[in-house]
């Protein structure tokens, strides 16, 4: 298990927000944390313990009038960390390689990986094609619905009919290198981990996985390694001392370092 390091940015700003209630009408969400340092400085911690496969979430739409701000953000961080860090948010095909050649060492991409709900096969391989599969991140964050758990768009907006399972994620693999799944439920709660998902992920043998969502003690980790058979990594938002939250940066990675 590794810790993998976030930097979530809205409206021009590093936030921690409440996933479910981010919505693009009026760049609105629920603000958990807002932080006084630029994105910039998070960058640079990370890159001082030495910390690789964060990820840098963009929130705002494109033609939000907050996104250039956003973006300016963003690529600060990946100039400050070359090579250190993953970005997402509106990455499609055409502008995989302008954030590559920013300094990312992957790209994160999920709605563009649908049309009309579905998952579309063609805009995969020319990601793939675009980017390089060892360079794309597909984020596959999922809502627990009565049949499973769905993946969501549109930045957690937007339900599809793909429903996340082993099987699904043993389907895409050929055209990404990693996978990140924020539990949209309980993202944002710091109230314990969605555990069924995390059973469900469990059953995967493949591709890295990186699980985002509700971790708030140094016991959701332990049961996150224990259900997670020790193959998944954890990222901390908003329990987390930096964003703050109590849990302490220096505790996750002496735990992430023992386990």
């Amino acid at each position: 298990m590794e810790f993998r390091p976030c930097i979530d940015i809205h409206n021009g700003k590093v936030k921690q927000i409440v996933g479910s209630t981010l919505k693009d009408a009026g760049d609105l969400a629920e603000e958990n944390f807002v932080s006084e340092k630029d994105a910039a400085f998070y960058a640079k911690l990370y890159q001082k313990y030495g910390l690789k496969g964060g990820h840098v979430i963009l929130l705002n739409k494109e033609g939000s009038p907050f996104f250039e701000a956003t973006k300016e953000q963003a690529l600060s961080a990946l100039l400050a960390y070359p090579g250190g860090l993953m970005i997402g948010g509106g990455i499609t095909d055409a502008n995989a390689a302008q954030y590559l050649e920013a300094g990312a060492s992957h790209v994160i991409v999920t709605s563009y990986l649908f049309e009309d709900g579905s998952l579309s096969r063609e805009k995969m391989e020319k990601l793939a094609a675009a980017a390089g599969r060892e360079h794309v991140v597909f984020d596959l964050s999922c809502k627990r619905y009565e049949d499973g758990y769905h993946i969501m768009t549109d930045r957690w907006q937007t339900k599809t009919d793909a429903v996340l399972n082993a099987s699904l994620l043993k389907e895409l693999e050929e055209y990404c290198d990693e996978y990140l799944i924020h539990a949209v439920d309980v993202e944002g709660n710091a109230n314990g981990i969605e555990a069924n998902l995390v059973r469900e992920l469990s059953s995967y043998e493949g591709n890295a996985i990186t699980y985002a969502g509700g971790v708030h003690s140094l016991d959701d980790i332990r049961l996150l390694k224990e259900i997670g058979l020790g193959r998944i990594h954890v990222t901390v938002g908003s329990a987390l001392d930096l964003f703050g939250g109590k849990l302490a940066f220096s505790d996750i990675l002496e735990m992430c370092k023992e386990i």
